[in-house]
């Protein structure tokens, strides 16, 4: 395993950087915003969270203010792991939402209580060194000067100006009445005013304040079920990270209410494999790690909720009998359809940093389907989440909506370690692509030996609905034809209509000091450092 092995066996498209500081993220605007807080004197807490913030302004298609955050920190000494997700609102009309077949996806019955901005704060004064008027300067400066806006990001705000067409509220991100294009600059000096106000009552606006006022009221006038209540009760939640040994590396994951346990569960089954002994692209190597994921994917969709209302505990699902008895179900020559093991009891961004006195920063932030609910609060900027579509309407499930609940979430910060010593800090948005991508990241550079840029840059799959297994097209015919003798439903993806298929950011400590640091030429961004 090297993190710098100089073998490119793909189409590469760009090469580790290397650097005493690194912050790497979606969008090349916010992964300077990240280097000039180091170059400020900040730490790798302060890049992280300059970068984010200027996330929710310049790549507003898949982030917000007005949505949820989770992050993993090492401090120097040990890993501190943080749930800003919020909850519904306590007055929810469950009893109409449960009737229904599905949860809605867009609208007030969808928004969940912001808690992006309350994992700002709170990482900012337990571990940050600038103040926070200074990590929301840059973003608010883009927010009133304006920057120009990227192609991706102006491809996915134009299928949002046609998703959200019959909500007044998106007009305030539709200047003339459409999206921007690309290279057009665009402003939202709104956007700035309420950054500033955040930052100047660190935080205390939003949930207690001026703009907590606005989103009530907004709710109130327009059939929504935020309340004061709802917003003063909200409190980000320090938790102990799940942990899962794989070869010689332990892999990092938050616990539920997040997807993190997939990964961890897939990688406990995987270990029973030699996977090193077969082709890192080859069908049989993904057949592996796909039945895996179906294994652990089975029992998510039966039991992940918050933990409040899971029947069993996250522990329980990696307890070393359970995995084994889960490595025993899969068939290496042959896919199968799962049910949950027997037991006893649209649209993210993610950024990691590290500096130069050993702290590392895995964090996540998302409204969930690109701009979210469709709600925005007038005069603020705030797109609000849709994270309660999450929720499930089954009757019974851990996970069935309910108000003052927090809902099943897709968004995963990650975290690698040897001999219990931070290795990487990484990340994939993009949904059920998440834990998938952590697997075949960590399976990757563990079993395969691939640098970390080679690991990202490789051939993607992953499951769909029904267990389709969607592949990108540079998979190769050959691997394709072999999984389908395998059983496999393979859906190829197709460049008139490209597929999702996630974006990845890995910051790696080296052994002299120093960092590596990749991005995914999936998307905008890049790796940077001083």
């Amino acid at each position: 395993m090297n993190p710098l092995r100089n073998d490119y066996p793909y189409a590469t498209r760009r090469m580790p950087v290397l650097a005493e500081q690194v912050v790497a993220t979606s969008q090349p605007l916010a992964a300077q915003a990240g280097l000039q807080a180091l170059a400020d004197g900040g730490n790798a807490v302060d890049a992280a969270l300059a970068a984010a913030i200027a996330l929710t302004v310049v790549e507003p298609s898949s982030n917000g203010i007005g949505g949820d955050a989770f992050a993993l920190v090492w401090d120097g000494s040990d890993l501190h792991g943080l749930n800003a997700s919020g909850r519904a609102p306590a007055a929810l009309d469950v009893d109409r939402l449960r009737s229904l077949p599905t949860m809605p996806q867009r609208g007030w019955d969808t928004v969940t209580v912001p808690g992006a901005v309350s994992a700002w704060v709170a990482l900012n004064e337990r571990f940050g060194r600038l103040p926070l008027e200074r990590l929301v300067a840059p973003a608010a400066r883009y927010a009133r000067d304006g920057y120009l806006v990227g192609p991706m990001t102006a491809d996915a705000w134009k299928r949002a100006a046609v998703a959200f067409a019959d909500m007044p509220d998106f007009a305030a991100f539709l200047p003339e009445a459409r999206a921007p294009r690309v290279g057009e600059r665009f402003h939202f000096p709104e956007q700035a005013d309420t950054l500033e106000a955040i930052a100047a009552s660190q935080g205390e606006a939003f949930y207690r304040g001026a703009l907590s006022e606005r989103m009530v009221t907004h709710a109130r006038t327009t059939g929504g079920f935020l309340r004061e209540r709802d917003l003063a009760d909200h409190r980000p939640e320090w938790v102990a990270p799940l942990h899962q040994s794989y070869r010689d590396l332990e892999l990092l994951e938050l616990p539920p209410n997040g997807q993190g346990l997939i990964a961890l569960m897939a990688l406990g089954i995987l270990a029973r494999f030699d996977l090193a002994a077969l082709p890192a692209d080859s069908g049989d190597a993904i057949h592996l790690q796909a039945e895996a994921l179906k294994l652990a994917f089975a029992d998510a969709r039966a039991y992940l909720a918050d933990p409040a209302a899971m029947p069993l505990s996250a522990e329980s699902l990696l307890e070393d009998a359970y995995l084994a008895a889960a490595a025993r179900r899969m068939d290496p020559r042959r896919a199968a359809t799962y049910a949950p093991g027997a037991m006893s009891g649209g649209g993210t961004v993610y950024v990691t940093a590290g500096d130069d006195e050993g702290r590392m920063v895995s964090f996540i932030q998302s409204n969930y389907m690109g701009f979210g609910s469709g709600v925005v609060v007038p005069g603020t900027g705030i797109a609000l989440q849709n994270r309660g579509a999450g929720f499930v309407t089954a009757a019974g499930h851990p996970n069935q909506v309910a108000g003052g609940k927090r809902p099943f979430h897709t968004i995963i910060p990650a975290f690698l370690m040897r001999s219990g010593r931070p290795l990487a800090a990484f990340g994939v948005i993009g949904g059920h692509v998440q834990p998938q991508m952590h697997v075949q990241l960590v399976v990757r550079v563990r079993d395969h030996g691939q640098n970390l840029q080679a690991a990202i840059d490789a051939p993607r799959w992953h499951l769909v609905e029904n267990d389709v297994l969607m592949v990108e097209r540079t998979v190769g015919e050959d691997v394709i034809e072999h999984l389908r003798a395998l059983g496999h439903r393979v859906q190829v993806d197709d460049p008139n209509r490209p597929s999702f298929f996630g974006g990845a950011q890995m910051v790696w400590r080296l052994e002299d000091g120093g960092y590596a640091g990749a991005s995914d030429g999936r998307r905008e961004g890049h790796a940077v450092g001083t």
